[in-house]
């Protein structure tokens, strides 16, 4: 009865090394997936980052403001391939130009102003330029979003593979140590018994 439980515990052991390194394999293969899938279509836009020297001389309502210099210089003339450069670009560059643009409101804001004004052709530009520049910046973050996804499924993938080697270590240990059955020395009644 003692072997069949430690049996079946080892059995149990291997079975979950199995699973759980299934597991890794399929968390490894979505986080490839999902990373690959962001870096190409990010690299389809063709979108490159200011080149250094425009980070020169930022100055508030130009190109280059000075709050951009410490998200978004780092990248300088690079292109935008990665999660973390999309995060940089959507939120301390477009945001801002946004931001100059229309002066602190928000799109749904300007389509109001704009519609309440139909003949203002120059809000009606504003409004388009916003919208586009929005949609753009939504874009950029859902691809960070999906980076983002990317790198806990990896992170989830090497735990995976972390507790598939442990429970697989553990029922080697477990089947080494059936094999040497476990000698009992009691004394009954005064004479010395052995149980195996």
């Amino acid at each position: 009865m003692r072997r069949n439980s430690h049996l079946t515990l080892v059995i149990a052991g291997f079975a979950a090394a199995v699973l759980l390194a299934v597991a890794g394999g399929l968390l490894l293969w979505g986080s490839t997936y999902v990373h690959n899938t962001v870096t190409n279509q990010l690299s389809a836009q063709q979108i490159y980052f200011p080149p250094q020297a425009a980070f020169a001389h930022p100055k508030a309502g130009t190109e280059i403001t000075p709050n951009m210099i410490p998200s978004v210089s780092q990248y300088a003339g690079q292109q935008l391939l990665t999660g973390q450069q999309a995060e940089a670009y959507a939120d301390h560059f477009i945001a801002q130009h946004i931001t100059d643009m229309a002066g602190g409101k928000t799109y749904s804001q300007l389509s109001a102003l704009s519609m309440a004004q139909p003949n203002n052709t120059q809000l009606a530009g504003l409004v388009a330029t916003v919208f586009k520049g929005e949609t753009l910046r939504s874009m950029l973050l859902n691809a960070y979003g999906w980076w983002k996804v990317s790198q806990i499924t990896f992170i989830a993938s090497l735990i995976a593979f972390g507790l598939a080697g442990l429970a697989f270590l553990a029922a080697l240990a477990g089947l080494t140590l059936g094999k040497n059955p476990e000698i009992i020395h009691e004394v009954i009644d005064g004479t010395p018994v052995t149980h195996a």
